[in-house]
């Protein structure tokens, strides 16, 4: 019977995947039409822009969580296959590795190896890859899940910067922008924080600071860039 207790380490893996997904879509769809509306693009130009910043972002990082979480798997897979491995040719190896795992954690030997028989004895490749690689089997990365839930993160995060810029008339739109990304990073710092267990402060301070820099820095680029052709 698996251990149900909550803890909040449990969630680290699709809450890194939603909270840097969204992230990335607030800011990196805001930095690149505040960059284009200080060049004093047209709503079309904008509308352009954001919907390929959206959609080349969404597809980025789907593909870019695809391959790095199917490196993990291939990973977890080659260890699993190595732990049975050694488990069917070098038995007693095995057990007495599992000893020395006890008795590094303060068991005596004697107990340290009566606890070793008897888990091996339930499941000995489960209690290898737990105590030793700490691998869980029910556990093991799941790339199409990272991928998809980091695209839609990223696609959800990217769709309000975007509504604001079209919605807005042109002489409030990077005022709008602005609002809308910072106002959107303290509810997913907020969010984050608050699923994680992690100060809510801390975080949401992070993702703003980060955010208005980068959307700081993009709409001067902007700025300059325009004046240059202008």
């Amino acid at each position: 019977m698996r251990h149900s207790e909550g803890h909040y380490s449990h969630r680290v893996g699709w809450l890194r995947a939603m909270v840097l997904g969204a992230n990335d879509g607030i800011i990196s769809t805001a930095a690149l039409l505040l960059g284009v509306a200080a060049a004093d693009s047209t709503r079309s130009a904008i509308l352009t822009a954001g919907v390929a910043g959206l959609v080349a972002g969404a597809v980025s990082m789907g593909l870019g969580e695809y391959v790095s979480v199917s490196s993990q798997r291939d990973s977890e897979r080659s260890d699993i296959e190595k732990e049975i491995w050694e488990l069917t040719h070098q038995a007693d190896h095995e057990l007495a590795e599992l000893t020395a795992i006890y008795q590094a954690k303060g068991l005596p030997l004697e107990l340290a190896q009566e606890v070793a028989v008897q888990l091996t004895e339930h499941d000995a490749l489960a209690t290898h890859l737990l105590d030793e690689l700490g691998i869980v089997q029910d556990e093991l990365a799941r790339p199409m899940q990272a991928a998809w839930s980091s695209a839609l993160s990223f696609s959800i995060g990217a769709i309000i910067p975007l509504l604001a810029a079209v919605f807005v008339g042109a002489s409030a739109r990077i005022a709008a922008i602005i609002g809308v990304a910072l106002a959107a990073l303290v509810v997913l710092g907020y969010v984050g924080a608050r699923a994680g267990g992690a100060p809510r402060g801390r975080s949401i301070a992070r993702v703003v600071i980060g955010g208005a820099a980068a959307m700081g820095i993009t709409m001067a680029v902007g700025w300059a860039f325009g004046a240059a052709i202008g």
